[in-house]
């Protein structure tokens, strides 16, 4: 596999599992916490996936791809949950670093 690529993909997902933590801690203290439930939910699965495709890459994981290819639908999903929040900007910028970590996990998972 490409080391280039893959420290692309690992810079990736460290940026968003930074700004998944980032936007699930800033959640838990907004005034309607319950309205927040889907996406503390999607940030907390989305950065444990993060850190769980960083590990696989970095052990050269003969899964990787596939780990990879799980990361991409998964950090999609939580960008587009963090979409739907366009009054929080925390959840602006976590969408946005979900986005660029589900394009790199792609380009791994191909």
């Amino acid at each position: 596999m490409d080391t280039q690529m893959y420290q692309e993909c690992i810079d990736a997902c460290f940026e968003c599992m930074d700004a998944c933590n980032s936007c699930y801690d800033a959640c838990l203290r907004e005034e309607d916490v319950k309205m927040m439930a889907e996406c503390i939910r999607s940030d907390r699965e989305c950065a444990d996936m993060c850190a769980f495709a960083i590990k696989a890459m970095q052990s050269n994981s003969p899964f990787a791809k596939q780990i990879c290819a799980l990361c991409a639908e998964i950090c999609a999903a939580c960008g587009e949950e963090c979409q739907k929040h366009s009054h929080h900007e925390h959840c602006q910028k976590c969408a946005e670093a979900c986005f660029r970590c589900a394009e790199a996990c792609r380009k791994m998972a191909a």
